[in-house]
């Protein structure tokens, strides 16, 4: 483990962002066939775009880039927080 503080950051945000597109590609196409709560306890990403994707008269292009953005930054945000806890976790339990 990077001891210096801003690499664990970067390290933490990237496999954040890897862990949560990961996520979000395998929750999509299972969706229909399990419960919603399932879907939200390993990708929020993909029910916080359902409810915040914007509803505007835009090509489907545009809002279905815009839901895939949402997703993928909720989903990253909630991996690096993961990450970062267990990393937090770990380094006290070894004290």
């Amino acid at each position: 483990m990077p001891q210096s503080r801003l690499l664990r950051f970067l390290l933490f945000a990237v496999l954040g962002l890897i862990a949560g597109f990961i996520a979000l590609a395998i929750a999509v196409p299972v969706e229909p066939q399990i419960p919603a709560p399932l879907i939200a306890l390993f990708s929020p990403g993909l029910k916080v775009a359902e409810l915040v994707a914007p509803e505007t008269h835009k090509s489907m292009a545009w809002t279905f880039g815009w839901f895939l953005r949402i997703a993928i930054a909720v989903n990253a945000a909630f991996y690096f927080a993961i990450f970062s806890m267990l990393a937090f976790a770990m380094g006290r339990r070894s004290k």
